[in-house]
């Protein structure tokens, strides 16, 4: 069996459950390599994973990046992993030589850039495509949408996940009133539009309800200081990073609704893995964990930017507060069929079996 080897810009936290399944999995036969910080410095690796570390040089303005440490691998007969990105001006060497001498390499990541199918910017990233043997896709449209794009390529799906299978639980208790925001607190994801929102109309929500904002940011000195300006310390939590799965069980066990203000990102499979659903800003350029959503099932959509329509249909859903509840459980089930790191993982580890 030929070894996997892994090269990622970072390692962060949230991967923790999918790597430790493929080297339960692999055992000697896995690898993976890492480096300190990503293109968005907010994002780290975390030193509790085990890694081979590398270091990442960051070129105008942090917009392409260079690895080093990873050149031993250039030649050896392995199966590698790189990450689907154009601007990791190295994994271009890589792919073009590894072609010329007929070794295996495959490339994970999103089918599309963040400006969509029809940008400018997808020319070089289809590229990079037809230099690799496989690519590996979070979602089962984006595998879809790629294979009409280039039928004889042979492209995979590994759906986005954060917790296994075993950790998924939803609260049985009738008791959860708060609201939760989970991810960067940063202008694209729009934490302090949510925190205006949610304070706006703060006093018809029922009184014992909280927002509870979980992350770390540029934008949170600013919402800290919303917070204490208009006294809302008693409506809004803001908490920092918190990757402890104990501690976000508890967090999420008391809320009923998660929010994303701005883009979805893995956040949402978060929250359905807890029984949680979640309304999210309809009209966002969001990750294609969006298709995780079903509206009326397992979240509902509100105008972007609108604080009216996101307090309309969430003070709405209070008043449906008992049929979201009794949905937790349909919630949990399905995100634990289609979004375990067990899933996600076996698709690399039947990469070398």
């Amino acid at each position: 069996m030929r070894k996997l080897v892994i090269i990622q810009t970072v390692i962060p936290d949230y991967r923790k459950y999918f790597f430790s399944a493929i080297e339960t999995a692999l055992n000697n036969s896995f690898e993976l390599y890492g480096g300190d910080f990503y293109f968005e410095s907010s994002i780290k690796s975390d030193s509790k994973i085990s890694k081979i570390s590398i270091i990442n040089h960051f070129y105008f303005n942090r917009k392409l990046l260079f690895q080093t440490g990873i050149w031993h691998l250039l030649f050896k007969d392995v199966i590698l992993v790189m990450e689907m990105n154009p601007r990791i001006l190295s994994n271009w060497i890589f792919l073009i030589i590894r072609k010329i001498i007929n070794r295996k390499t495959v490339l994970w990541g999103h089918a599309w850039p963040r400006s969509g199918a029809h940008s400018k910017s997808d020319l070089l990233r289809n590229i990079m495509r037809l230099l690799a043997n496989k690519i590996i896709v979070y979602t089962n449209q984006q595998q879809l949408e790629l294979k009409n794009k280039m039928p004889k390529k042979e492209i995979l799906v590994a759906p986005n996940a954060v917790a296994r299978a075993s950790m998924m639980a939803f609260s049985k208790s009738s008791d959860q009133f708060n609201l939760i925001y989970v991810g960067r607190l940063t202008k694209r994801k729009k934490p302090y539009f949510l925190v205006k929102a949610f304070a706006s109309e703060v006093d018809k929500y029922p009184s014992n309800t909280k927002l509870i904002i979980v992350g770390e940011g540029e934008e949170k000195d600013k919402i800290k200081k919303y917070i204490a300006e208009n006294k809302l310390s008693n409506s809004i939590v803001l908490l920092g990073h918190i990757s402890n799965h104990e501690k976000l069980k508890e967090l999420y066990f008391n809320s009923f609704f998660s929010i994303s203000p701005g883009y979805v990102g893995l956040s949402i499979t978060q929250s359905f893995g807890f029984g949680v659903p979640m309304l999210v800003s309809k009209d966002e350029n969001h990750s294609p964990e969006i298709e995780a959503l079903k509206v009326e099932e397992n979240g509902l959509f509100f105008k972007t930017d609108s604080e009216s329509d996101f307090n309309t249909i969430l003070l709405e859903s209070f008043k449906k507060r008992d049929s979201w509840i009794q949905k937790r459980v349909q919630i949990l089930s399905s995100c634990k069929q289609n979004y375990s790191t067990e899933a996600m993982a076996k698709v690399f580890v039947d990469l070398v079996r």
